[in-house]
């Protein structure tokens, strides 16, 4: 059976590498750029890296920031109508998931009669209008190598994944500087996110050869450094190598797919606007614990990569020891453990069980078969009585 992995065309990394954006807006003979972000971006000083280089090449841009973290599909809608009335040749997004998934979407939308409600019902009406550019200014949603845009959908209080070829980003730039100044908890959150990434794309029923390269690489670059970056702020190093294992995680995703990890984080982030990576970090090992059975030689495999000095260790002992070492990780970067901490009461379980099981683009990677007794038992593990 054949397989296949899908990788953005160009990807510029290291320290200072927001400078090539004059060399691909000359080599792409741009004229005016949409730039994408959002406004902790750039209250941040971020933006400023970019337009600087902007105006130093002599490209306008125009600059959209009025999206929402994790934004509903009518939000982006909103964005779409908005770029409309620009002319442009090129998108820049430079922020997080939701940023670069937005952009990712109006490079589909660009003078299209198609609408993000369309996309929702059928991902394939639309092709790529515009290139794209993508600038990560997190350690972990790996949205810059993926043809993936994940939206809320209020009215199922859930989230939802569009998922066309064509928004494979054209341009990635990995530059730790976008990442260095990043909060410790937002190291955290993103970080668990594309541990999450690497971990169920390693242990998906759709893993193959190409994807198990890139999640393995980029879980041992996460496993051995998302602590250190977690703590020590000044490691660029370590952020350096957080960015990577995160890109990795995201071209891993377009050849394998994540599981029920990230299946049952969406009602959370869909209704309780529980953080995307939060909500992957409560649920983690939960789900891994579950799934040991049926991919306890898959982790084994993983903890080889990972930590070959624990290779005298059976398959059952390095199973445990990767999922005993995402559990101290969770605790490690101070992630809360219960959805009780965020307003999740015992009488939204029905609601949860439900809307976890909707999610079946992922469940049907999950190794093991997931009932609805086996989804309430997980959320059971991470809500605590009142």
């Amino acid at each position: 059976m054949g397989y296949q992995i899908k990788i953005p065309s160009c990807v510029y990394a290291g320290v200072g590498s927001i400078e090539e954006i004059g060399t691909i807006l000359k080599q792409e003979s741009s004229k005016k750029a949409l730039v994408f972000t959002d406004k902790g971006v750039a209250g941040a000083g971020l933006l400023d890296k970019l337009t600087a280089v902007l105006e130093r090449t002599g490209v306008e841009y125009k600059v959209f920031d009025g999206l929402n973290p994790e934004p509903a599909y009518t939000d982006v809608e909103k964005v779409v109508e908005q770029m409309n009335r620009e002319d442009g040749d090129i998108i820049i997004a430079i922020g997080g998931g939701s940023v670069m998934d937005a952009a990712k979407l109006c490079s589909l939308l660009k003078g299209s009669s198609c609408t993000v409600t369309d996309l929702l019902t059928d991902p394939l009406l639309a092709s790529k209008q515009m290139k794209t550019i993508m600038i990560p200014t997190t350690c972990g949603t790996g949205s810059e190598a993926t043809c993936n845009a994940i939206v809320a959908i209020p009215e199922e209080q859930s989230k939802k994944g569009i998922v066309n070829a064509e928004m494979i980003p054209d341009y990635v730039i990995l530059d730790a500087q976008m990442i260095a100044g990043l909060p410790a908890s937002i190291v955290a959150a993103t970080g668990v996110d594309a541990l999450a990434h690497v971990v169920e794309c390693f242990t998906s029923k759709k893993a193959t050869p190409l994807s198990d390269t890139y999640a393995a690489a980029g879980a041992k670059l996460i496993f051995r450094n998302i602590e250190e970056a977690y703590k020590n702020p000044g490691d660029m190093e370590a952020r350096s190598n957080m960015m990577l294992g995160a890109f990795y995680g995201g071209v891993a995703i377009t050849g394998s797919g994540t599981t029920a990890v990230h299946a049952l984080s969406y009602p959370l982030g869909g209704k309780y606007h529980i953080p995307h990576g939060v909500s992957n970090a409560i649920l983690f090992a939960h789900v891994m614990a579950f799934n040991k059975d049926a991919c306890a030689g898959r982790l084994g495999v993983l903890c080889d990569a990972v930590y070959p000095e624990r290779a005298a260790l059976g398959t059952e002992e390095k199973a445990d020891y990767m999922i005993g070492r995402i559990a101290a990780i969770v605790e490690n970067t101070e992630i809360p453990i219960h959805l009780n901490a965020f307003g999740v009461k015992m009488e939204d379980l029905d609601f949860l069980v439900d809307a976890g099981s909707k999610q079946q683009r992922l469940l049907v990677n999950n190794r093991k078969k997931l009932s609805l007794e086996d989804i309430r038992t997980i959320y059971l593990k991470v809500l605590k009585e009142e």
